[in-house]
């Protein structure tokens, strides 16, 4: 019988028929999996734990990397069902770990890291290509193609106004956040963070324009274009000056948001999501073996 002390967040990950622990870490909004169960799934090691300890030695001397620093260490229910210490990675690390498996079955974790690669490299010559491949994965998950349309263009509009930041000397993350949630605050009387709890999202990696109805896009967008054209003719050169330029322009929106809900007679802003839709990016899935 499991440990009775397993957290609900410690699940087991089905990869090839074969068990891979995991578990869910709240603060970083991710899951970590047993870098011993990977191991043992494409190496197919008798002394899975072993293969790792000397795979760590031997990457350290041939490459200088410590793969040790890029694991964390979590209790997991050990087959004698104790909860014990193991090494840990999320997906980016335990990408990195496979790279470094000589074994024929991790090769196809290796050729799509190389398709990924190089799908990235033609991507930075020709920017449209990326926006196809955006327009994809929306395509997959569900989303109407009408609704790509507006989070594509939405995007774009987006990443406008975030270079006309930089070129106001607006670098840190954290600026473009409280930014973004003066322009919010303007339009919808909302920051993003009180608009994701109206919509239901708990996880940090969901996105709250993936969960935006068609109007609710569009507001945005005017809101963020309204915020740089004031912006490119202002050139305002402090930070208070681009807050007060970003409420400026998302009350703009406001005001048209305003006048839309007293025709359609009910409020633009919406409690709806897309999370019947879509599939969580960190929902612990590891990529298949094809």
């Amino acid at each position: 019988m499991p440990n009775k002390e397993v957290s609900k967040n410690q699940q087991i990950k089905i990869f090839e028929d074969s068990k891979i622990r995991s578990v869910w870490d709240e603060e970083e909004q991710q899951w970590y999996f047993s870098v011993v169960d990977v191991v043992a799934v494409l190496t197919e090691s008798v002394n899975p734990r072993d293969y790792w300890f000397k795979m760590k030695k031997r990457v350290h001397s041939e490459d200088g990397i410590e793969l040790s620093t890029i694991c964390r260490q979590f209790k997991m229910v050990a087959p004698d069902g104790k909860m014990r210490e193991t090494d840990a990675a999320n997906v980016k690390a335990l990408l990195r770990i496979i790279q470094s498996i000589p074994s024929p079955k991790a090769e196809p974790f290796k050729q799509w890291l190389a398709q990924v690669g190089y799908e990235r490299i033609l991507e930075i010559e020709n920017p449209e290509l990326a926006q196809e491949r955006m327009k994809e994965l929306y395509e997959k998950k569900g989303y109407p193609k009408d609704w790509i349309d507006k989070r594509l263009r939405g995007i774009a509009i987006r990443q406008n106004l975030t270079d006309e930041w930089k070129e106001r000397g607006i670098t840190k993350e954290s600026d473009y956040a409280i930014l973004t949630a003066e322009i919010s605050k303007a339009t919808f009387g909302l920051t993003p963070g009180k608009y994701k709890e109206l919509k239901g999202l708990k996880k940090k990696n969901q996105n709250l324009r993936d969960h935006m109805t068609d109007l609710e896009l569009i507001f945005t967008m005017l809101g963020e274009r309204v915020t740089t054209e004031i912006s490119q003719q202002e050139k305002p050169d402090t930070f208070d000056k681009n807050k007060n330029v970003a409420r400026r322009g998302g009350k703009v929106a406001g005001v048209a948001r305003k006048e839309t809900e007293k025709e359609l007679g009910h409020s633009v802003i919406s409690s709806e999501n897309y999370l019947d839709l879509i599939y969580s990016e960190n929902d612990g899935t590891l990529p298949e073996n094809k």
